[in-house]
């Protein structure tokens, strides 16, 4: 039995993309054995993750997923002796609703996060890492190449055989949304802003703007809690 680790958010992209392994995961099964999948989530002390654990507990409590997959695993992998104090991302300032997508550029975090959560599937015995990243993602650690030379790394220096693997990376947010209503995810649950007011979406980040965007184009309402929400999305007003 394939034994997978997902790097888990919360967000709408890793909701969705551990929904889509299970589902795989149990088509594919002909032993009657239960699909092992791991969300884990990793913390590196930015403003956001308080609210995104709370959202994570609470989607692991509800169907599709509960009682399908692992109990949440929790990592540290603290950034604040690395980014400056100041950094968007540790003081809650993120940037503004039509930042472009580059602009909230987070240095190093795949490598962090990979090298992290490797350790931890070397250690437990999982062969493979999925994560979410879309088509048209801007950053550098999120390229197939990045993750080709990022698994061979890892395969080396832990001597333990792990695939990393972005099932996502030709779909765009609105084909992730499609795809997650056909596999009954509970939207209302993920959190995918930099600024949440409690557990509800600040509607004024660019990760806001984002999401309400791909909720339109895919001909639908965002059904998550916003403490703001724009009725111009294109505008943010």
């Amino acid at each position: 039995m394939s034994r997978t680790a997902i790097l888990y958010s919360g967000g709408l992209d890793s909701t969705v993309l551990m929904a889509s392994e299970l589902e795989t995961a149990r088509t594919k099964d002909d032993d009657g054995q239960k699909a092992f999948i791991q969300p884990i989530y990793v913390s590196s002390g930015f403003a956001w993750e308080s609210a995104e654990r709370q959202r994570t507990v609470e989607m692991l409590r509800t169907a599709p997923f509960a009682g399908a997959v692992e109990p949440l695993a929790h990592l540290e992998c603290p950034v604040a002796d690395t980014y400056p104090e100041a950094h968007w991302a540790l003081a809650g300032t993120p940037p503004a609703y039509n930042t472009p997508d580059d602009g909230v550029y987070l240095i190093g975090r795949n490598i962090l996060l990979l090298a992290k959560v490797s350790a931890y599937c070397a250690i437990n015995r999982i062969g493979r890492v999925a994560v979410g990243p879309l088509a048209g993602n801007p950053f550098p650690d999120a390229t197939p190449e990045f993750f080709a030379a990022m698994e061979r790394a890892l395969r080396q220096g832990l001597d333990h055989e792990l695939r990393i693997v972005a099932p996502f990376s030709t779909l765009t947010k609105a084909d992730v949304i499609a795809r997650g209503g056909a596999l009954g995810v509970p939207f209302e649950l993920t959190l995918s802003c930099m600024s949440p007011v409690e557990t509800q979406h600040c509607g004024r980040c660019s990760k806001c703007r984002e999401r309400l965007q791909a909720f339109a184009e895919a001909g639908t309402t965002d059904p998550a809690p916003y403490a703001f929400r724009p009725r111009d999305v294109a505008r943010g007003v």
